[in-house]
């Protein structure tokens, strides 16, 4: 059969215009997203061929474009014709894609016809070792080795012992395969296809590989512990070539995928070395292994590699490394949710059930057990009386114990952030887990159990049929920060209100075996469902780790099913540039900066969510007119990824509720904290080309994150010795003062006065006030809220001359 007959209409269409250049440009043009990936191995050779200018060198970009981002595959015939369009010209180029033709070999499931490519790859090869060409030195290996040569390219400069040459060596035993597989994972040509799916496992599968691995990470240690034992020098960022750090790193890289046993105490050791210099200096070991171990563990995180990269970044003294270091955690903890494997796995670290460690020292007792909060407090007691502060004689006879228990406290806070972030991040992606794992490893794990006893839960009863558990939560039953030695262990699990719905059951639904488990979401509740779990997390006076039962919930809008492939829902908002690209980062959007330089005007921020299968794009302007640095907002778009890698557009109406909510969620997040109408004084600045935006937003109707915010003052208030005072309407929080009525808006927290609307800044204290109770953590704006609620309602008693001055003014 001819091949040409074989590809999609639309292959058809590009490759005429590949091969016959003077027939003009296309009219239409070629949708080369519709392409497959049968469909792009057979082009590429053609488009790699292709020269000059032109509708075919459009035509070749197209193609290439597409490789780029997602998974050609070739058959023996267009596998030869790519190493022979490779081949061809190399006099003119001086350089060959060898990346191509090594990822091909991957990327052919006939299996790459080796004997034809022989003469190819020897004329590629002894090109490029000709030439000194090694930029890409796995995927020239690659190369020789389909040719029968063991060419080593370009000699290494490198010290005896070196870690990138034992790589090397191993990798010149592998078959041409196996050399491509690692030249999947090393330094790749930007022309590359996306790495291959299924890349590690296969690598972990080549045992001298593997083997490899074990060992570069075990010397590696060994060199740091012998630079900390003064045998050898130290010499700042010096103790690793910049060979070695990414044959390190690829090292790590299989060794976190496989989860290998012995992993854990060897990376720990590692990252505590690599992260502070044996002398008092700020500098370190290498900088460099630090972050490409960091990267590692980002790709591939475990909670002990999680758990290691947060004691690297508490012990390091330079400030530089704990802000890079702290970013790329932030981004490692959410991708727990995608390794359900690994994500619950926590040490006990000693503790007993409810969270609760004792320790006699003498005639005290130390405890460390959650608080109030929820957060793990350390304690100190002496008999069945409390201390305020650690006992001079335990300061005295046991400063090392006391030392281990600071330690210990802050192991067991950085855990539980892990774990908390991680069960939050897989919202979107609907994550479940076995009944049996959940049990075991959260709910009666001892630590882990102590966040799972604030969350709300649900099992499934049949296929598809999900029925909330009851609360481990009762009204008033907070975790005790006062509970002395010797208390009963925590509320039992089935405790509490009986739950919404079904639940009534003392004992829970039934959760037979093969069952699972997973976090109750809002967006899959009725309404009533809703206002009985957030009367109960309120009456329990709950703290929620993250917010669950208050969680915002953004169904499509009118509009937006309108609108179709875009939402408007959060556009033409004027923000603060600086803020809102602080946030990206802080919420693991990938963005480039914005400012007053070419290409600087216009970007869409990404985010990634249900385990790589969809994608959000908010897109955003610089203002280059303003006298400080803002943006204005645009649309929100969606992306599916296909079987082949490739992005997508998806319409709205096909999103998942729960990935159109969770990233609606971040979305609302980042306008209402960096809008200028969060800014109390703004007007004050003589900005006035958007004055009139802020007024408006600064009292306009209320966001899904106001109305959440909303509902929790509702239930707040009444509990508050001001809730005679205050009165709640669409929108403002209404508190009567003696001196003056006071409107604060419930989405920015700004303040009016009545009567005549007058407005009234409050520059916000930087610290919460702890006696406040708020059912979730994530909420500063309910926070301020309520603490302007406390002061306006007691005006009387105001003694700052900047507020008072307002309030006493005329209208």
């Amino acid at each position: 059969m001819n091949v040409i007959t074989q590809l999609s209409p639309e292959a058809q269409y590009l490759h005429r215009h590949l091969t016959e250049p003077g027939i003009g440009y296309p009219d239409p043009w070629p949708d080369a997203s519709r392409l497959t990936a049968a469909d792009l191995g057979h082009l590429l050779p053609l488009a790699y061929r292709t020269r000059g200018t032109g509708p075919a060198f459009s035509m070749r970009y197209a193609v290439e474009n597409e490789v780029k981002q997602r998974q050609p595959e070739f058959t023996p015939e267009s596998c030869l014709a790519l190493y022979e369009a490779l081949a061809a010209g190399l006099d003119r180029r001086r350089w060959a894609d060898v990346c191509l033709a090594a990822g091909a070999l991957l990327r052919c499931p006939g299996g790459a016809p080796q004997a034809e490519l022989a003469g190819i790859a020897r004329a590629l090869t002894e090109f490029m070792v000709a030439h000194s060409r090694f930029e890409e030195p796995y995927a020239l290996l690659a190369v020789a080795g389909v040719a029968g040569m063991d060419e080593r390219g370009k000699p290494m400069d490198e010290p005896q012992g070196s870690l990138a040459v034992a790589e090397r060596d191993v990798v010149l035993g592998l078959d041409p395969v196996g050399r491509a597989l690692v030249a999947e994972v090393g330094p790749r040509s930007y022309g590359s296809p996306p790495e291959l799916p299924g890349v590690w496992e296969r690598l972990a599968a080549l045992t001298p590989y593997a083997e490899f691995a074990r060992s570069a990470l075990e010397a590696a240690e060994a060199r740091l512990a012998a630079i900390h034992a003064g045998e050898l020098p130290y010499r700042a960022d010096k103790a690793f070539t910049a060979a070695e750090v990414p044959a390190l790193g690829r090292a790590a890289r299989l060794a976190l995928h496989s989860d290998a046993p012995w992993l854990p105490e060897l990376l720990g050791s590692l990252l505590a070395r690599v992260a502070v210099a044996p002398t008092k200096a700020k500098t370190l070991p290498s900088q460099a292994l630090l972050f490409e171990l960091g990267r590692a563990v980002g790709r591939f995180p475990t909670p002990e590699a999680v758990t290691a990269l947060r004691a690297a970044r508490a012990a390091t003294r330079h400030a530089g490394v704990v802000k890079q270091l702290d970013r790329m955690i932030k981004k490692a903890e959410p991708g727990l949710a995608d390794r359900v494997e690994v994500a619950f796995r926590m040490p006990d670290l000693g503790f007993a059930s409810g969270g609760r460690l004792e320790v006699a020292l003498g005639e005290h007792t130390a405890v460390v057990s959650p608080g109030a909060g929820g957060e793990f407090e350390l304690g100190w007691w002496q008999g069945g009386k409390a201390l305020k502060s650690v006992p001079a004689a335990v300061r005295r006879e046991h400063p090392e114990e006391v030392k281990r228990l600071r330690e210990l406290v802050k192991q067991v806070r950085r855990q539980v952030t892990t774990l908390c972030r991680a069960l939050e991040a897989g919202f979107a992606g609907e994550m479940s887990w076995p009944y049996e794992t959940w049990r075991e490893r959260v709910a009666g794990h001892p630590i882990a159990g102590t966040v799972a006893a604030r969350l709300i839960w649900e099992v499934e009863t049949a296929p598809g049929e999900w029925q909330a558990l009851p609360p481990a939560f009762t009204p008033g039953s907070g975790p005790a920060a006062t509970d002395g030695p010797a208390a009963t262990d925590g509320p039992a699990a089935t405790d509490g209100p009986a739950a919404p719905g079904e639940c009534a059951a003392a004992d829970g639904p039934a959760a037979p075996d093969g069952r699972r488990v997973r976090l109750w979401h809002p967006a899959r509740a009725a309404a009533g469902e809703v206002a009985r779990w957030r009367e109960a997390v309120t009456e329990g006076r709950v703290r929620q780790p993250f917010k669950q039962a208050f969680r915002e919930v953004y169904p499509l809008t009118p509009a937006e099913e309108e609108t179709a492939a875009y939402s408007n829902r959060y556009a033409a908002h004027i923000v603060d540039y600086r803020r809102l690209y602080a946030m990206f980062r802080s919420r693991n959007w990938e963005s480039r900066m914005l400012g007053p330089w070419d290409g600087g005007d216009t970007d869409a921020a990404t985010r990634v969510l249900a385990e790589g299968r969809w994608r959000v794009s908010f897109h955003h302007d610089y203002l280059y007119d303003e006298p400080g640095e803002y943006a204005s907002t645009d649309q929100v778009r969606f992306h599916r990824r296909g079987d082949e890698g490739a992005w997508r557009e998806a319409p709205l109406a096909e999103v998942p509720p729960l990935v159109f909510s969770e990233a609606m969620r971040d979305v609302d997040l980042f306008v209402a904290v960096t809008s200028i109408a969060a800014d109390p004084a703004w007007a004050d600045r003589g900005h006035d080309r958007h004055l009139a935006y802020w007024r408006d937003t600064s009292a306009g109707p209320l966001q899904p994150s106001g109305e959440v915010r909303r509902d929790a003052l509702a239930r707040l208030l009444p509990r508050t010795a001001i809730g005679a005072r205050c009165t709640l309407t669409d929108r403002f929080l209404v508190v009567r003062g003696d001196l003056r009525t006071y409107k604060i808006h419930v989405g920015s927290g700004n303040v009016l006065m009545d009567p005549g609307d007058v407005y009234l800044c409050i520059v916000p204290e930087r610290r919460r006030d702890e006696r406040l109770f708020l059912p979730f953590e994530d909420d500063d704006r309910l926070a301020l809220i309520l603490s302007k609620a406390l002061l306006l309602a007691r005006d009387t008693e105001i003694t700052d001359e900047s507020i008072l001055r307002q309030i006493k003014g005329g209208s």
